[in-house]
């Protein structure tokens, strides 16, 4: 039967892939995966040999269609980002809104992600926070930060290790030195860190700034 799956894979540590997702792998027929190089070494780390087709956001549109004619032939597929949950600030809802459209089955399978970890341990009230992902860079950035300083919510971000100094000072600029953060780099990796403090005195170290950031901010009190 037609299925397509959507599969977290690792945001770090491998061994917090789960067993629903090892077994999944090995079952479908292909796997769609944003960068088939780094996608392979996973495999190869379970021992798994799967069909491996590269899908991602500068290729999705022109590949739709295959895809979904490969469904409804009756195959398989799974969809894995390069770290988490498919979807989440990465390639998933496209293949996911054609997949509905067509009448094709999709599951999607619970598993890693970055922001809820760096949410829980931000020290931050977390009951209700909203989700941004990555900032514009450019076009409407001025505009959704304006947004975003009237919110009450606590927000989460992710950012770039080549962008995160110019995000947190747009965020001191926009939403003032007082508002508590916390930023999480490389979570469930040997050098996973935590920093915590306010928008003006957050201070990262020196050096060169490596790693992927989640940044959590206090909403407006």
């Amino acid at each position: 039967m037609s299925k397509l799956f959507l599969i977290p894979t690792p945001i770090g540590n491998l061994a917090d892939i789960t067993a629903r997702s090892v077994s999944t792998l090995s079952e479908v027929d292909y796997i769609l995966c944003e960068d088939t190089r780094r996608t392979a070494k996973l495999m190869n780390h379970l021992n798994i040999k799967k069909k491996l087709k590269s899908f991602h956001k500068f290729n999705e549109h022109s590949k739709i269609k295959n895809i979904i004619d490969d469904l409804k032939k009756g195959l398989t597929i799974g969809v894995v980002s390069d770290a988490g949950s498919p979807g989440i600030s990465d390639p998933g809802y496209l293949i996911v809104k054609n997949c509905l459209e067509s009448n094709i089955e999709v599951e999607s399978l619970p598993g890693p992600t970055a922001l809820i970890p760096a949410l829980i341990i931000s020290g931050i009230p977390c009951e209700r926070f909203t989700f941004e992902g990555f900032l514009p860079i450019k076009k409407g950035r001025k505009k959704r930060l304006e947004e975003l300083s009237r919110e009450i919510r606590t927000m989460v971000f992710y950012e770039s290790p080549h962008k995160i100094l110019k995000t947190l000072n747009d965020l001191k600029i926009y939403f003032g030195d007082q508002r508590k953060v916390s930023v999480s780099k490389e979570l469930t990796k040997i050098h996973e860190s935590t920093i915590r403090g306010n928008l003006g005195t957050i201070n990262l170290g020196e050096g060169k700034i490596r790693g992927e950031f989640v940044i959590i901010v206090e909403g407006l009190k």
